[in-house]
């Protein structure tokens, strides 16, 4: 399974959030899920309506379980781990699952994502 991870700060918008993903994703395979924490779900929701994909909740355990690449002081302050973008797509796509490179910024500033690739069960 191909995840989109996403962090990003309250009131962030949907043309911020597909910015961050459209970053993200460039030449790598499409996505088959998005994930944020449980917390931020109601903010990623639109996205996924609109793009017609299932939305996957990470716990806090989840997300400071797992190895980022990228080690945000604001993350590791806030959530215990490097990459709230990228521990969520991590924990989505589940046991053994790889980033397919670091999180994305959008232009903004505000929304953050990163794509991970799960192994097949």
């Amino acid at each position: 399974m191909i995840v989109a991870g996403f962090g990003f700060r309250q009131g962030t918008a949907l043309p911020e959030l597909r910015a961050a993903l459209d970053l993200a994703q460039a030449d790598l395979p499409a996505v088959e899920a998005l994930a944020t924490p449980r917390d931020k779900a109601a903010g990623l929701a639109p996205l996924a309506q609109t793009l017609g994909l299932p939305l996957i909740t990470v716990d806090e355990a989840a997300l400071e379980t797992q190895q980022t690449i990228t080690q945000s002081s604001a993350s590791l302050a806030a959530r215990r781990t490097g990459s709230v973008a990228e521990a969520a797509a991590l924990a989505a796509a589940g046991p053994g699952a790889r980033l397919l490179g670091p999180r994305h910024v959008s232009p903004d500033r505000m929304a953050t994502c990163a794509i991970a690739q799960g192994t097949p069960s």
